[in-house]
């Protein structure tokens, strides 16, 4: 069985309802056949973050959170990252619900911070691959202000893109999912999300920028530099 630290967090139970899921596909498939970029008029009654998910899950898509409803295409970008896989020029997308909900909700041109944040699922050798774990943190005084805003969700076709490489920590496999592309993609079709859509919220931590700086020197494979 696939043991994860406690710090990261589990992701909230899925509907397995036939009905609840066939509504899902039914709504997505919907929005994607209107044309590309769509916004979808979410009406469903079950939380937005199960259908994101669900999709993410089940579908050949990738998604990307933003705080720019207006994004018709995407053009790879060169980012500042330390790892050799995010520091391609290149769109960046997840196959996951849950964490670009996480960039999409926070108002990072209004309240400047430091992201602390990872998405994962482990698996043993020869072993079955955990439901995702996350962990998510920010700089401590932004999250005294509960620096939240609208967002969306983009959700973009996978075929362009490759996943990031497993890596292999203590006898465990962990599968990160990030993946990127280096042409630009169009979106199938978006929906807008807000703070009150993340379910794990309350969940978001917060750190002191110049202590997670001075043990991410100390200790660069450290994460998440915890106090």
């Amino acid at each position: 069985m696939t043991k994860t630290p406690d710090f990261m967090l589990p992701r909230p139970p899925m509907p397995n309802d036939p009905a609840v899921l066939g509504a899902f596909d039914r709504l997505f498939d919907a929005a994607v056949a209107q044309g590309p970029a769509r916004p979808i008029g979410y009406d469903l009654p079950y939380p937005r973050w199960q259908f994101i998910c669900h999709l993410a899950d089940t579908r050949d898509v990738v998604l990307h959170g933003s705080g720019n409803a207006g994004i018709d295409e995407f053009e790879p970008r060169q980012p500042n990252d330390t790892t050799v896989f995010g520091n391609q020029k290149a769109v960046y997308a997840a196959s996951d619900g849950l964490w670009p909900m996480y960039f999409a909700i926070l108002d990072r041109d209004t309240y400047p911070m430091l992201l602390i944040n990872s998405s994962v699922r482990v698996a043993e050798p020869g072993g079955d691959v955990s439901e995702p774990r996350y962990f998510f943190s920010i700089t401590r005084a932004a999250l005294d202000q509960r620096p939240y805003r609208q967002g969306t969700i983009y959700f973009l076709p996978r075929h362009t893109f490759r996943v990031q490489p497993p890596e292999t920590h203590g006898g465990q496999t962990i599968h990160i999912p990030q993946w990127a592309s280096s042409e630009p993609v169009v979106p199938l079709c978006k929906i807008e999300v807000g703070p009150e859509d993340f379910p794990l919220l309350d969940r978001i931590r917060g750190h002191d920028d110049d202590v997670a700086f001075a043990r991410i020197r100390a200790n660069p494979d450290g994460f998440p530099w915890l106090d």
